[in-house]
């Protein structure tokens, strides 16, 4: 049919050839996920987003991705004014177990966060 028999060589430089093309496609998706690792290890408050951007971005233009690297390496000083600090804290680490696939830390109620450390140490009531 092609006009010429295929040899053992030919096999095996379409191996090679399926072989070159999987591995760059496992490192580009290592390299486009990057950004979402590291702000996933860095406890990035917005660390689903960087890691979208980092897939998203890399495609198209370099430059959404090299934002979204920069991104992840952004001091997390955030100050949202609809909970308390720790409560953010908590949300954060939530949010940062459910992405990485990691079981749910367990989560601390304001009842118990109020409750005395020692059982004789609560206040007496007159």
């Amino acid at each position: 049919m092609l006009g010429f028999e295929l040899t053992a060589w030919d096999y095996a430089t379409f191996a090679t050839l399926f072989l070159a093309v999987a591995a760059f496609l496992v490192i580009l998706v290592w390299f486009a996920g990057l950004p979402g690792r590291i702000a996933l290890s860095r406890n990035h408050p917005e660390a689903e987003a960087v890691k979208i951007m980092g897939y998203a971005g890399l495609l198209p233009t370099i430059y959404p991705w090299v934002q979204a690297f920069i991104w992840a390496f952004k001091p997390t000083d955030v100050v949202d004014i609809r909970r308390f600090p720790r409560e953010q804290a908590r949300a954060t680490e939530i949010e940062n177990a459910r992405l990485s696939g990691k079981p749910t830390p367990n989560v601390a109620t304001p009842e118990t966060d109020s409750a005395p450390s020692k059982p004789g140490a609560e206040a007496s009531n007159p």
